[in-house]
């Protein structure tokens, strides 16, 4: 999903005592997320989220590892982090309702296709089929998010005080280049494609719902990876134009 990257406080219009509020025109009455900016409340609270999340994908990260490091196999990625990620991707529905409310400028469309397509592969897929579990690709999906997020993350709340490197900034937006195809192609596709035969022996409704996310996956994925992209030429042009004026 797409965050914030610099939170712009917008100032709120006094207005002139002694008149009803009945009056005023409601055109000029504060929005909540200016109401939020102009106390503050807004990049306390969505450094805090920011903040509970990379550190959350940091842990799942350690575990997947460290599983793999002790058991030297892929098969315990999900038991070692599945209830983790399941929990941080189910949380992350909120990044859809600060573009609506306002308080983020990346809107509802793309947060909302990312949240939505995640959160099937991980509920409805992987952790409802237990046999699909223990599968490789499970372990590179899990991976491959762990890292991409934790990077995102951090660079967010990092942003949210002012304090964001070069480097992760950098990393933001390189790292996707390598890590989101690797988490979609040999990842959450290919094990779809491995559930569909457990899926239609339980629900065949969902079993045509699977191959309708299969058919269309890859389309909606390529439009969302072009507007990371497109944000990528935008934010480090403007890190580079910065480092020539220093």
């Amino acid at each position: 999903p797409i965050s914030v990257d610099v939170i712009t406080c917008r100032q709120v219009d006094s207005y002139p005592p002694g008149k009803n509020d009945q009056q005023f025109n409601a055109a000029k009455l504060p929005t909540l997320p200016e109401l939020m900016a102009g106390s503050g409340i807004a990049t306390l609270y969505l450094l805090t989220y920011n903040s509970i999340q990379a550190f959350g994908w940091a842990i799942a990260l350690f575990r997947i590892l460290s599983n793999f490091s002790a058991t030297g196999s892929v098969a315990g990625a999900y038991a070692s982090a599945g209830d983790l990620i399941c929990l941080l991707q189910s949380i992350a529905f909120l990044e859809v309702v600060h573009g609506a409310l306002g308080l983020v400028p990346s809107g509802v469309l793309y947060p909302f296709m990312q949240w939505g397509g995640r959160t099937h592969f991980v509920l409805a897929i992987v952790r409802k089929i237990v046999e699909v579990q223990e599968l490789p690709a499970v372990f590179i999906t899990f991976t491959a998010w762990s890292i991409a997020e934790s990077i995102r993350y951090s660079h967010y709340a990092l942003n949210c005080i002012g304090r964001c490197p070069s480097w992760i900034v950098y990393l933001r937006y390189t790292a996707f280049i390598v890590l989101y195809p690797i988490g979609l192609f040999p990842g959450e596709i290919w094990l779809m494609y491995q559930a569909l035969p457990f899926v239609k022996k339980t629900n065949l409704f969902h079993f045509t719902l699977c191959q309708a996310v299969l058919l269309s996956y890859p389309f909606l994925w390529f439009n969302l990876y072009l507007h990371m992209l497109k944000q990528r030429r935008s934010k480090l042009g403007k890190q580079n134009i910065k480092k020539k004026r220093n």
